[in-house]
């Protein structure tokens, strides 16, 4: 599968925001790319950073976005997975996942802490879905920080994992990318499990764009605070021998 991952610097115009990430889809289905990913909350903006709040932000102009990236895929038979401020009895953190001739399907973020829990309630969903020949598993931002988290993607037996950034700073710093870089790379190794992670470029990102293998190797990065693509044809593999050893103590321990 030919995947892709789209940084720009998100705003709080759902308009501004939708042209550049329609702009990025019809460039990535020029390069064949199957699958495409954007930064959690990359249609609305995110609050308080780019957006007041969550009230703020007009839920019919988010479902009509989405309606138009469902076109997209449908047309150019992509699937796009894309943050957004969703509305649903409540307000979510939300990661859409619009795939060619199905439903949209998504996943709320469980994980909420200062400004998400002011802003958001509680995802409910486990995060797990099929696409095309392949299961994935999706987490969003702060999620990186429990292992626990991305155990249940173990468990769930996910072919890759998938996880959405809105992590920037207004100041250098580059202890805060490689502290949460690192954490990318821990949680594909613990779990075995390759890594497909997205951040927005405003500022300075403090999380990457990036591909990690399941033994934590960067197979491809984006620069830093550019807009732009990566893309990466992944292929399940054979387990190599280290691997094969974390998986067969992974489940010895969860046997216990």
């Amino acid at each position: 599968m030919r995947i892709a991952a789209y940084q720009f610097n998100v705003s709080g115009d759902i308009h501004q925001n939708l042209a550049v990430v329609e702009k990025a889809v019809i460039e990535a289905a020029g390069r064949e790319v199957q699958l495409i990913i954007f930064p959690e909350c990359a249609l609305t903006g995110y609050p308080p950073r780019s957006v007041a709040d969550s009230n703020a932000v007009d839920i019919e102009e988010v479902s009509a976005g989405l309606q138009k990236l469902q076109s997209l895929a449908d047309e150019y038979k992509i699937c796009i997975i894309i943050g957004a401020v969703a509305f649903d009895k409540n307000y979510y953190n939300r990661a859409c996942v619009l795939q060619p001739g199905q439903p949209m399907d998504w996943y709320d973020k469980r994980a909420l802490y200062g400004w998400d829990a002011e802003n958001f309630c509680l995802g409910q969903r486990d995060g797990v879905f099929r696409i095309g020949n392949l299961t994935a598993g999706i987490r969003i931002c702060y999620e990186v920080r429990f292992p626990e988290y991305f155990r249940e993607l173990y468990l769930a037996k996910t072919d890759f994992n998938i996880i959405l950034f809105s992590d920037v700073s207004e100041e250098e710093n580059t202890v805060r990318y490689e502290t949460i870089r690192s954490h990318l790379i821990t949680r594909a190794v613990e779990n075995v499990t390759p890594i497909l992670s997205v951040n927005e470029s405003a500022s300075y990102q403090t999380a990457p764009t990036a591909f990690f293998d399941a033994s934590g190797k960067v197979l491809c990065e984006h620069e830093r605070n550019k807009e732009g693509m990566i893309i990466y044809d992944f292929e399940k593999k054979e387990l190599n021998f280290g691997e094969i050893g974390r998986k067969l103590e992974s489940d010895r321990l969860l046997n216990m």
